[in-house]
């Protein structure tokens, strides 16, 4: 354990900001298509509620820090009905949803996609299988 980090007391991921350019259409892609709710507006900025993770959509501060992020796994326990849902309202997926790897208990599913700012996005979900 690096005793440097333990020191200062980070327990958990607070805040993930990510650049839009159309704040507006983030917003209803975030809210409607993704489901996550909205905790408020401010200032050209929108903060939704991810699982106890703040997640920021912001227009980019300087040149140098518009680029999209890096990639969001949001989990979920049907990957499946999420991919249809998601489909159904408008997300254009890369793929599929499929295995990305087999552990011993379960399969590590995955499906590949971006938001209206074309940040990289994927779907997540750990399936359980039957022993």
């Amino acid at each position: 354990m690096n005793t440097a980090a333990a020191g200062i007391g980070i327990s958990r991921i607070g805040q993930i900001a990510v650049n839009v350019h159309d704040l507006e259409r983030a917003t209803t892609f975030y809210r409607d298509t993704l489901g996550l709710p909205l905790l408020f507006s401010a200032s050209g900025m929108a903060f939704f509620d991810c699982g106890g993770v703040r997640l920021m959509l912001s227009r980019p501060e300087k040149p140098e820090f518009d680029h999209p992020g890096s990639i969001l796994y949001f989990s979920v326990p049907d990957i499946q009905a999420a991919h249809q849902k998601m489909s159904a309202h408008g997300a254009k997926f890369e793929d599929e949803p499929h295995i990305v790897a087999r552990m011993p208990d379960h399969d590590l599913w995955m499906t590949f996609f971006h938001d209206t700012e074309q940040n990289p996005l994927a779907l997540m979900s750990e399936v359980r299988r039957a022993t």
